[in-house]
């Protein structure tokens, strides 16, 4: 929803923002790899119980997530591989952070966040996993609650603030609201697909 709401102003703004980006080439996939290794070093920590900590680092991973894409367009190095590669890692992200939550919870014997990390997991997993396998019959499929961002932006502040658990349940209950809302627009467009379909090998 963010993405969707700002996305034709990010380039503009990170180049406003942070103009040192620009001043010598980059590598936009090296980029993806650093933001990858600063979240799983969050994940570290959520797994130690340093929560703010773990917070402000899912902040650093995600502004190396936030500029890699705009640097590559800036230079003209955008590719399938570099797409390929930041899907991917974010997966990674997605899953080590919610796995770094459940290591703590399991060794402070919290069975209760257990679950509900467990939970999160699952939905955030299908969240993207409906996502991609729609893409590959409709190309603008793009529609919930709660996308990546939205996610790690509540896990963040939740974790920063004192309140993870009340940013999971906020997480886990939008992202399985989403998984619904994409099941239902996959029903509804993938249906109309192949009615068509039928439609036009009949004529």
């Amino acid at each position: 929803m963010i993405k969707s709401l700002l996305g034709d102003h990010i380039d503009g703004w990170v180049h406003a923002c942070f103009p040192f980006l620009f001043r010598r080439r980059l590598s936009p996939n090296a980029l993806t790899v650093v933001g990858t290794l600063v979240s799983t070093a969050s994940a570290i920590c959520f797994a130690r119980g340093e929560f703010v900590a773990g917070g402000v680092l899912i902040l650093a991973g995600g502004f190396f997530d936030l500029v890699d894409g705009v640097v590559a367009r800036h230079q003209g190095d955008a590719s399938r591989f570099g797409a390929f590669l930041d899907s991917v890692l974010d997966r990674f992200v997605d899953m080590v952070l919610l796995l770094g939550m459940a290591v703590h919870f399991s060794a402070t014997q919290q069975l209760g966040q257990v679950l509900l990390t467990a939970w999160t997991l699952v939905a955030t997993v299908l969240v993207s996993y409906s996502q991609a396998r729609a893409q590959l019959f409709l190309p603008d499929f793009r529609v919930g609650l709660m996308e990546r961002g939205e996610r790690m932006l509540v896990l963040a502040l939740g974790a920063v603030s004192g309140f993870l658990v009340a940013g999971l349940w906020v997480v886990a209950i939008g992202s399985t609201i989403t998984v619904v809302q994409r099941f239902a627009l996959a029903h509804r467009e993938l249906s109309r697909v192949d009615r068509d379909g039928v439609g036009g090998s009949d004529s």
